[in-house]
């Protein structure tokens, strides 16, 4: 089961992550990440909350990598996220925030 942390470049995605202790976590964000970082497999880019198609887009990567949870701890990403839970769920994708440890 692979989790996803929204917020890359903050802080509080890498306490998160340390807190899940997870060996499948990775990291997402839709701000400009380093090259070097999206190409270890271990971060990915994210498309940004204020397109229209982001649930759907969101769902399609959780979908192509195999992703069961998603952190979301921006509070567009995180609303947003939450009005198409049902569909996330339909797919068995849970969607949380950073206090639902």
């Amino acid at each position: 089961m692979k989790i996803l942390i929204t917020s890359a470049a903050s802080a509080q995605a890498y306490q998160l992550k340390n807190k899940l202790n997870n060996p499948d976590t990775i990291l997402g964000d839709y701000a400009e990440l380093p090259g070097t970082m999206l190409k270890t497999g271990n971060m990915l880019a994210l498309p940004a909350p204020n397109d229209s198609s982001y649930a759907h887009k969101m769902l399609t990567l959780s979908l192509d990598n195999q992703i069961a949870k998603i952190y979301a701890l921006q509070p567009a990403e995180l609303s947003l996220l939450k009005e198409a839970g049902t569909l996330f769920n339909e797919y068995g994708i849970t969607i949380l925030s950073a206090d639902e440890i």
